[in-house]
């Protein structure tokens, strides 16, 4: 029985792991190899990432490869997304890249939108608007005269760099490029315009690759150190979210997927971005997604409300048991609305919860129990009123709602989105990103021909769990109460 090994690297934004990942028998099989801290440094005022750092990882997850003897078909890395190297003219790394929560973006958007107005930005791109998108960070440096930029011969986003590091190709991979705001969808091409302002040229962003397309092998150096051959280096979905989404084990197109995590992803996959007013409104972002698809979905709060309130509650049991003990609280007591300003980063969410439901002329939750139901009943409450926001824009009916991510294994908050939104959810894999990373790879060797039969293959390797909608009538009455609490988009 032929088995095809695939080397994945999966970079978050405060860990890293190596995946060995195999297609044995038309399935899936996983094995961490290694896993590792990805810290921030500080220095000069700045936060950096160790770039260096990052890069002797994998070739230290590469040599545990080339010790147990494996054989791998090509390696992939994926990545948080907007952060960027700078190459120099000589081909070194002119300095660790800036980390995308360091201050110096602070009023970087009403500073650019003197050169560009904001309306015609979102109109060029689609993505919604953050301080520290790349096209913020680097008008920012231009503004600064920032040496490294100034010197500045390539332009890398954090994948591309480490996958130049191994192969000495610099390229602009298309799902990574499109966190930056500087992508027109349309074209699938940086947009001259807005760099032309901050006085960068389209060259200097490396040679265009899209999801599953081979960059090159490994350096005759890289070789050397790891005992490895010249393995071919593909460019995945460069950005996490983009592989993760990849890893989706939809059957057709007529789905709505949430990454649900600390935080939550909910959108749809489109052949073409959708840029109209309303989306502009709503601030629904258009990211690139696998076979030049776009990824339509908006930024929503996710579990991170209960991770802040676990840290408080001293009475609290662990996870299983406390989401087992707030379904013994009543149903629709109180309700918040997860986006609220005043539950981005208090100094107590406990009370951040209490106060709102209080100014809101609502019971306050006056145990963990409670406080906890009303965070789930609230989250499922928002993501149907984003669901509905899809739906209007979708260019297809949306029949089901596909759950990665952790939350995904909260069965209660599962059960409770599929009787708000009145379809069915349909959860796995929790560990998505890298499943599709490994997928792209194995469509780069030939084993798939496109996403369906990728994640038909995902389908049949992992335990998917549907949840059907229950009481509709009682949830669509406590929506309207939510909604008429909340008064938001």
């Amino acid at each position: 029985m032929a088995t095809s090994n695939f080397f994945a690297v999966d970079l978050g934004a405060t860990s890293g792991r190596t995946i060995l990942g195999s297609i044995v028998d038309g399935k899936l099989v996983q094995r961490e190899l290694t896993r590792f801290p990805n810290n921030i440094i500080q220095t000069g005022g700045h936060f950096f990432w160790d770039i260096y750092a990052l890069f002797s990882e994998i070739i230290r997850g590469l040599k545990v490869v080339a010790d147990e003897g494996l054989e791998i078909k090509s390696i992939g890395i994926d990545t948080w997304g907007v952060d960027f190297v700078f190459i120099g003219s000589d081909g070194g790394v002119l300095r660790n890249p800036y980390c995308y929560r360091d201050p110096h973006t602070d009023n970087a958007m009403e500073e650019y939108f003197k050169l560009v107005p904001k309306e015609k930005v979102y109109e060029k791109t689609g993505i919604q608007f953050m301080q520290f998108n790349s096209l913020f960070q680097l008008a920012t440096l231009a503004k600064n005269h920032d040496s490294a930029l100034m010197a500045a011969d390539k332009i890398l986003f954090v994948p591309d760099a480490l996958t130049y590091m191994l192969t000495g190709e610099a390229v602009c991979e298309y799902t990574i490029l499109s966190t930056s705001q500087m992508l027109d969808p349309r074209t699938k091409r940086i947009d001259k315009e807005l760099i032309d302002v901050i006085g960068l040229t389209e060259e200097q962003f490396g040679r265009y690759v899209n999801p599953s397309d081979v960059v090159g092998v490994l350096t005759p150096e890289v070789q050397k150190m790891t005992g490895l051959g010249a393995v071919p280096v593909v460019a995945v979905a460069g950005h996490d979210t983009g592989a993760a989404v990849a890893a989706v084990p939809a059957q057709n197109e007529k789905f709505a997927y949430l990454s649900c995590g600390t935080w939550s992803l909910l959108g749809i996959e489109t052949k073409d971005a959708i840029i109209t007013d309303k989306s502009f409104e709503y601030n629904f972002t258009n990211e690139g997604g696998i076979e030049g698809t776009t990824r339509f979905l908006k930024n929503i709060c996710g579990m991170w409300l209960l991770e802040r309130c676990r840290k408080e509650w001293t009475d609290a049991p662990d996870i299983a048991q406390l989401c087992k003990d707030a379904m013994e609280a009543p149903a629709f007591q109180s309700f918040i609305y997860p986006d609220a300003p005043e539950f981005a980063n208090p100094a107590s969410m406990v009370e951040a919860i209490k106060s709102y439901c209080e100014r809101t002329g609502q019971p306050v939750p006056p145990t963990y129990k409670e406080m906890a139901r009303c965070i789930f009943e609230s989250l499922a409450m928002r993501y149907r009123q984003v669901l509905g926001y899809l739906k209007d824009m979708a260019p297809f009916p949306i029949e089901k709602l596909h759950v990665i991510g952790g939350g995904s294994r909260n069965a209660y908050l599962m059960q409770m989105t599929a009787n708000s939104i009145g379809i069915p959810v349909v959860t796995g894999p929790v560990e998505g990103t890298a499943i599709g990373n490994i997928m792209l790879q194995a469509k780069a060797a030939g084993l798939v021909n496109d996403m369906f039969e990728m994640r038909s293959i995902i389908a049949e390797s992992i335990d998917l769990n549907t949840y059907m909608p229950q009481d509709t009538k009682v949830w669509n009455e406590a929506y309207e109460k939510y909604e008429r609490l909340t008064n938001h988009k």
